[in-house]
């Protein structure tokens, strides 16, 4: 024998037996996975559906959009159905039932949720209207529609919520995940979010499971509405661990506001970088106070001086 195939089989052989344990990762499951590219494939067949003049399919003409719409609706709906019925297994009310019963409940839960889209179209159109007012740097709305990460993310947010109220195991986060690799903003599908909610740059944004955001609320870069602490590990599962957001605040880079009992108040706005941990009243302003900064030089240079800044300013809230 090849001193390679020996070694070959010798190693699978060795992972073979390795898999024979009683750990979490040598289960082997009796049914089949969820398929991450059909939900992938799922969210784009949708995101056609939100934006039907954006993204339809390139092969058909202008004219045939509204036809197109039921042929993407019902490759949906097939592949919803097939991904559904594969994770309501891992639900224990669920466990029990036969192939037939599962899928009869994989296919009420698909157009329940398909009965949802024009709600979400309705909140995406105001999310698009709150992206285009609060930024002066967007040329239209088109520019918004089709290359803003927040927008993305925030389309994949609603879309998995609706899943996650129907009690959809796994595609949901599945969903947001994705959607957190292509943009850098993690949004888990628990999150709920009202209309009109802008968010700008957007990388590094956390907003934890039981974070509950108003409408008309702008958040910036680096945001973190998160909770205290996770040291209970699953015993806090259902409980209230990330913040409440009211009506018409913004929150601007950095900040991290946490607690599932910290509220923020409508009208109020938080500074960059700022720590919070416990509730902010409403139409307050809150920052960090201003820190002080050292220079060195190597050749000697004009006295830095020192100037009082006035509070109403904007300049801790720079982005």
């Amino acid at each position: 024998m090849h001193k390679l195939e020996k070694s070959v089989n010798n190693i699978t052989r060795a992972i073979l037996n390795d898999y024979e344990g009683t750990r979490t990762i040598d289960e082997v499951k009796t049914f089949d996975h969820p398929d991450n590219e059909d939900i992938i494939n799922i969210i784009e067949s949708l995101r056609r559906i939100v934006f039907p003049g954006y993204f339809r399919n390139k092969s058909y003409r202008v004219y045939t959009v509204r036809n197109n719409i039921s042929m993407i609706l019902e490759d949906v709906i097939f592949k919803l159905i097939r991904q559904i019925s594969i994770v309501l297994r891992y639900d224990e009310k669920y466990v029990m039932l036969n192939d037939d019963e599962i899928n009869d409940n994989a296919e009420r839960i698909t157009f329940e949720f398909l009965d949802k889209l024009p709600k979400i179209r309705e909140y995406i159109e105001t999310d698009v209207q709150a992206a285009y007012d609060g930024d002066p740097a967007a040329f239209n709305k088109d520019e918004i529609i089709y290359s803003y990460p927040g927008l993305y993310a925030i389309l994949v947010n609603r879309l998995a919520h609706e899943l996650f109220l129907l009690g959809v195991p796994l595609i949901p986060r599945v969903m947001t995940e994705h959607a957190h690799s292509k943009t850098g903003i993690d949004i888990h599908p628990g999150a709920t979010i009202g209309k009109n909610f802008f968010i700008d740059h957007g990388t590094g944004i956390v907003i934890g499971e039981t974070t509950q955001i108003g409408d008309n609320v702008k958040v910036y870069q680096g945001v973190t509405l998160g909770a205290l602490s996770t040291r209970g590990g699953q015993s806090l599962r259902n409980k209230k661990r990330h913040p409440t957001i009211e009506d018409n605040v913004t929150i601007y880079s950095g900040a991290s506001i946490l607690g599932g009992e910290t509220v923020v108040g409508k009208n109020a706005v938080i500074g960059g970088n700022a720590f919070i941990t416990r509730s902010v009243p409403a139409g307050a302003k809150v920052s960090i106070k201003n820190q002080e900064l050292r220079y060195n030089f190597d050749s000697p240079i004009e006295q830095v001086e020192k100037a009082d800044l006035d509070p109403e300013e904007n300049w801790f809230y720079i982005i």
